[in-house]
């Protein structure tokens, strides 16, 4: 269930008068959800664009709809609007956004793949790379495979064991090593170049 307060219906109403087409309504739309960097964001939504596998919340004089993708992360969303004396700003909570970390009863492999998704991805984004897990061994081993500019890079042996490792062996105990399976010759677009006889450049 979503809550738009009325402070925030009345300025979607009048927002929707300026834009002056009949019918339209307001999109909530979950962006990056599930990971730290999860937004949310608000647009219009013109009668053609609304699809029948949209949430739709009916509000006073118009309607808020939530895509089905976005619908799991947006439950539970409070939409309001502060009014500080000279613009004012639209502010959402939405407890669920930024996904719910497994509980210690999760399974390993989910443990992992969330702190992949929610604190290694995005340090390596930064660098054009990006890490995905391949399995997860009887024996706590995680393999890995680096693509992007992750794949190729010369300081790739650094990052799995400094930064990779270190935050997978804190987060998820059971982890008691990770070894990565990337094809690195095959890299298009390193972010560190290799020397010329295939060492790291540090």
């Amino acid at each position: 269930m979503i809550s738009v307060e009325t402070a925030a219906q009345s300025y979607f109403l009048k927002l929707l008068a300026e834009h002056d087409v009949s019918g339209t309504g307001v999109r909530m739309r979950a962006i990056a959800p599930g990971t730290p960097n999860a937004d949310c964001r608000l647009e219009f939504c013109e009668p053609e664009d609304v699809s029948d596998a949209d949430w739709e919340i009916q509000c006073e004089g118009f309607s808020v709809y939530i895509d089905q993708s976005s619908a799991p992360f947006l439950d539970g969303a409070e939409v309001n609007f502060e009014d500080d004396g000279v613009q004012g700003r639209m502010v959402i909570k939405a407890p669920k956004l930024k996904g719910t970390p497994p509980d210690a009863e999760a399974g390993v492999i989910e443990r992992v793949q969330y702190v992949i998704d929610t604190e290694v991805n995005p340090q390596v984004a930064s660098h054009g790379g990006r890490v995905s897990l391949v399995e997860v061994d009887a024996e706590g081993v995680v393999v890995l495979r680096f693509g992007g500019g992750c794949q190729g890079c010369g300081m790739v042996s650094v990052t799995l064991k400094e930064g990779v490792e270190k935050t997978l062996k804190a987060r998820v105990p059971e982890v008691s090593a990770v070894v990565d399976v990337t094809d690195h010759a095959s890299g298009a677009a390193p972010y560190y170049k290799r020397g010329e006889d295939g060492r790291s450049p540090v």
